[in-house]
């Protein structure tokens, strides 16, 4: 079996930082939408950990940029 990380820090480089309040509403929006998903669906289980996991990402990099930090 092959492992592939969600998220690889090395080549993970955020191109763009989304405005907070655009991160905040996406962040709601997405959160909303995988809270409906079947929790005994393994496909939509994964698919709302990588959509959960993108806002996620977006919104501490909006908070860091924000707050003058790394981004």
């Amino acid at each position: 079996m092959s492992y592939d990380p969600l998220h690889d820090p090395k080549s993970d480089v955020h191109a763009l930082v989304p405005p907070l309040r655009q991160a905040v509403d996406r962040a709601r929006k997405v959160l909303d939408e995988k809270g409906q998903e079947n929790i005994h669906d393994r496909d939509a289980m994964i698919r709302a950990a990588y959509g959960l996991h993108y806002v996620l990402r977006d919104l501490l990099a909006a908070l860091d940029a924000e707050r003058g930090e790394r981004a």
